[in-house]
């Protein structure tokens, strides 16, 4: 169980610094319905990675055999994934803002004061599983859980709890800071949303470019 969830832990740390799920709290704190959205979204992200992580993580177990060592597969699925997580890196930091110049900010930012519970975990949905750079980074995880226990279900579905809860640490830090700071607290949210918005596009493509090196070196060692 350790080692499924050393394995999967840094990746999840990668879901956890993913910057526009972090605005999208800070928005909703913000908004009218500040309390039942954002929690709301945290509880929709929560289960999106969960299910996603647990569901890649007990298919691709199933498939390997139950032997002493991983599968040749989950070697060239990893090294698949660690070449597109390298790619969207690329992508990121070729297309990051220069010179001081703003970002273009996403058209949902703008509609997040009129959204209601529903809509926020619906938003959770998109961004934690299907979003594809989140999408690849809960899908390594998964990986990387099936490829060290792949016949161990117990084993799997704890290390995909411990995923999912590592992973949902950076959406619930701006609820928790709401809840303690009081007053105090729509300044520093403000901040953390400017900063988050500017620096997304490096921030993404530097933790693609580690994560991607990783699984293409876990994918390399295997075959």
């Amino acid at each position: 169980m350790g080692v499924a969830i050393g394995q999967s832990l840094p990746i999840a740390v990668g879901v956890l610094v993913s910057p526009l799920p972090i605005v999208a709290v800070v928005l909703m704190l913000v908004s009218a319905r500040a309390r039942a959205n954002a929690l709301a979204f945290v509880v929709g992200w929560f289960l999106a990675v969960l299910v996603l992580v647990g569901v890649v993580a007990l298919l691709a177990g199933t498939a390997a055999p139950d032997d002493d060592g991983p599968a040749t597969w989950t070697g060239w699925l990893k090294i698949v994934l660690g070449v597109l997580l390298l790619f969207l890196s690329m992508r990121q930091w070729r297309g990051r803002p220069r010179g001081g110049a703003e970002p273009p900010a996403p058209k949902w930012m703008a509609a997040i004061e009129q959204f209601t519970p529903v809509k926020s975990a619906g938003l959770a949905v998109l961004l934690g599983a299907v979003n594809p750079k989140n999408l690849l980074l809960v899908v390594s995880g998964g990986a990387a859980i099936a490829a060290t226990q792949p016949a161990d279900t117990t084993t799997t579905v704890v290390a995909a709890l411990v995923f999912a809860v590592v992973a949902s640490a950076g959406v619930v830090t701006p609820v928790v800071i709401y809840f303690s700071m009081g007053p105090r607290a729509a300044q520093v949210l403000d901040e953390l949303k400017t900063w988050m918005i500017h620096n997304n596009a490096a921030i993404m493509a530097v933790l693609l470019l580690v994560i991607g090196a990783k699984m293409l070196g876990d994918g390399i060692s295997v075959l």
